[in-house]
């Protein structure tokens, strides 16, 4: 007996050594125009109640603002079976820095503390300097591209084809003499006329003999960026002919493609391979693609820094007056419609670091826009899909989702994005491996399915304000540290449908000050599933859920939504839900008006929330995306001022 006394007496400093925590190493990501990411690994803090700070100023301001504080992650399980996909989040904090100014310097502040000990270099702080838009350099030479059925006056130096100047390539076997490149910094322009693959064609004057493809794979530098661009004298349009892959740029980095149109192709730019290689510094900006399966791509983790604006992108479906969803078992008790072919696939999809993919229109697609379904990260956390931007989007009809985070790790940031008319799901994360993945202010209307957060696999650390979602949130898959705020949620009375689920894994949730439209008639209106006690429910039975008929029956068994209220389509100026019993209905965004009425129940109601909403209006913010007061957000290419640009 004696001698388990010096043992039980060195439990608790034992117990406590686990709960302290300790500093590890701290990660400044990939810089973004408008936002900062970091991660902090860590050791210790069992009980998980350490936290981190944030504060930052310009550099050379003296006054420090408040920032969202990062994100405890660790420990959380993302997983699917089928795939045999199993991931445990390491332990550590990661978080943004929003709404910053491009190409300003800031320094930012992080101070880790925690009730039962800290120790290691618990306060750090550090310089991060915005990117800035990328922009051609001046000092380079400047070589003319024209059609070969072109006449008339040339300038010089002129070719015939955009390889030719790319390289100084020549014809047949010939394609691939490159004694003549481009150096860093040159400029391609690019006159008016059609550049169409030749590709059956021996010496095709595109230079692109058997497979059509244009094969760029010169390195420049952020300072000397090769710049491919319109000249602007009408529309250089590349026509693929019906090939595979119309340019290929996986070994390429920092090129800017500016206002070209690319059509009559499987895949418009191909960027990068799984465990291959990848572009980096890809800009794509003020372009058009049509009739296209894939417009940008890569798969490749070592891709980064994307900067991808202000592009049209116009897939394949072409049944355009109808939604119809991917697979025909989830549709055919909706009607004789089946399913469509996936003949367009996405108009972007990313992976690796520090990606913007900003104000672009999006149209027939099977998914809009999304980050890679990649799997287990890599370990280096400079190669895997953290600091990325999806902002200002125009997404109508989809196939499948609008916008998918679904290989995301940290620091994914959806925001300010439309999407209307969506198959399956709204905005996606299956999953995301730890996050934070923010989705703020963006709008969703029409998606049948009733899925507008598609949150699936076990993702983890997803946060989601200030959306305005007409519709239903039903999907039930668990979810690691999940948290709402100021979103506006209100159901179209879908028949036997409640307005909200909320499916937890573990201890680590939250939801408050949002706003529901309950369903009429529908008596299990709000779904709560979590854990009982502080473990995780990763695999529930239908025993684990719990309903309610009302907001004020679901706060009082749960303790969430205490400033939670229940509105109705009166709160907007003008907003009518689409019918729930026409599941195949298309409907315009140009119809859609989500400004809330000043005097409504929404104004005001919601919670500050640091760099999200420092900006409102009134006494406090309103719910939902839109602020009265404030200016509308810009959705799609910013030089497109009015009208459908799907038409």
């Amino acid at each position: 007996m004696r001698a388990l006394l010096p043992l039980i007496a060195l439990m608790p400093a034992a117990a406590l050594a686990q709960d302290a925590v300790r500093a590890g190493r701290f990660v400044v990501e990939h810089p973004t125009l408008h936002n900062l990411g970091f991660e902090w690994q860590i050791t210790g803090d069992a009980n998980r109640n350490a936290a981190v700070s944030v504060r930052f100023r310009k550099a050379g301001e003296s006054a420090w603002r408040e920032a969202l504080p990062l994100v405890r992650i660790g420990r959380e399980r993302v997983f699917r079976k089928r795939e045999h996909l199993e991931y445990t989040v390491p332990d550590g904090f990661a978080g943004s820095i929003l709404n910053v100014e491009a190409d300003t310097e800031y320094e930012c502040r992080f101070e880790l503390g925690d009730p039962d000990g800290a120790s290691g270099d618990t306060t750090r702080t550090v310089r991060v300097r915005t990117r800035a838009e990328p922009r051609p350099y001046a000092g380079g030479e400047v070589r003319h591209v024209y059609p070969p059925d072109h006449e008339g006056e040339k300038l010089e130096p002129h070719f015939t084809s955009l390889l030719q100047a790319y390289y100084g390539a020549g014809l047949g076997d010939w394609n691939v003499v490159w004694e003549r490149p481009v150096q860093p910094g040159d400029t391609i322009v690019v006159h008016a006329g059609l550049y169409r693959n030749d590709r059956l064609n021996y010496v095709d004057p595109m230079m692109t003999p058997f497979d059509g493809t244009n094969w760029l794979t010169i390195k420049a530098t952020p300072e000397k960026p090769i710049t491919i661009r319109a000249a602007g004298d009408g529309d250089p349009v590349f026509d693929g002919a019906g090939n595979h892959r119309l340019f290929d740029v996986t070994a390429s980095a920092h090129h800017i493609f500016d206002g070209l149109t690319f059509r009559n192709t499987d895949i418009a730019i191909f960027a990068g391979f799984k465990h291959v290689g990848g572009a980096v510094g890809l800009t794509v900006r003020n372009c058009r693609f049509e009739d296209i399966g894939f417009g940008v791509w890569t798969e490749f983790a070592g891709s980064s820094d994307f900067y991808i604006v202000d592009n049209i992108f116009l897939g394949r479906i072409e049944q355009r007056n109808l939604l119809v969803g991917w697979t025909g078992r989830l549709w055919r008790s909706a009607g004789p419609y089946g399913s469509h072919e996936v003949r367009s696939y996405y108009a972007v999809k990313v992976y690796g670091p520090g990606h913007v993919i900003a104000h672009n229109a999006v149209a027939y697609f099977h998914d809009g826009i999304g980050i890679s379904t990649y799997g287990t990260p890599e370990g280096d956390p400079h190669r895997r899909a953290s600091s990325i931007d999806i902002h200002n989007n125009d997404i109508h009809m989809s196939g499948d989702d609008f916008i998918e985070t679904d290989g995301g790790v940290h620091n994914i940031r959806v925001y300010n994005n439309r999407g209307v008319n969506a198959a399956h799901g709204g905005y996606s994360a299956q999953p995301v491996f730890g996050g934070p993945a923010y989705f703020i202010r963006n709008l969703l209307y029409h998606v049948p399915s009733g899925v507008a957060f598609k949150f699936s696999a076990k993702a983890a650390g997803l946060f989601a304000y200030h959306n305005t979602i007409i519709g239903e949130q039903v999907a039930g898959d668990p979810t690691s540290n999940m948290h709402y705020r100021n979103n506006l949620i209100l159901g179209r009375d879908t028949p036997a449908r409640g307005v909200m689920t909320w499916s937890n894994a573990t201890a680590a949730r939250s939801s408050d000050y949002n706003g529901f439209r309950p369903n009429a008639g529908v008596a299990e209106q709000y779904r709560w599933l979590a854990p009982r006690d502080e473990g995780s429910l990763y695999e529930p039975s239908s025993a684990d859920w719990q309903t309610f008929a009302s907001l004020a029956d679901f706060t009082a068994a749960t303790g969430q939504e205490e400033h939670g209220i229940e509105v109705d389509f009166d709160i907007f100026l003008d907003m009518a839900p689409p019918d729930p019993t026409k599941r195949h209905a298309v409907y315009h965004s140009e119809d859609l008006n989500f400004g809330l009425r000043p005097d409504s129940r929404a104004v005001d109601a919601g919670v500050r929330i640091p760099t999200v909403n420092d900006d409102f209006a009134g006494d406090a913010p309103d719910l939902g995306a839109l602020e009265t007061g404030l200016p509308l957000p810009h959705y799609g290419p910013r030089w497109l001022d009015s009208g459908p640009f799907y038409q």
